[in-house]
């Protein structure tokens, strides 16, 4: 698993969607996927929420909580 809010945000859809179409899916070519629904959809919970954690949004650092490291100032 990683930690990325966007990365996970698109698995947290996915899984969304499987679970929220499962009977759908079980018609189509891709019933496969309706035994592993959940847990895609808790991967993407959970990455989501180790990004937010890391401040990582598809690869980019975000400064949310700011930084508890004081560079000092050569003179």
């Amino acid at each position: 698993m990683f930690g990325d809010m966007g990365h996970g945000l698109i698995l947290l859809i996915l899984g969304l969607y499987l679970v929220f179409n499962n009977e759908f899916i079980k018609k189509s070519s891709l019933s496969f996927l309706c035994s592993l629904r959940y847990i895609v959809l808790m991967m993407g919970v959970f990455a989501f929420f180790c990004g937010f954690i890391y401040n990582d949004f598809l690869g980019m650092n975000l400064n949310l909580f700011g930084s508890c490291y004081e560079v000092p100032e050569l003179v």
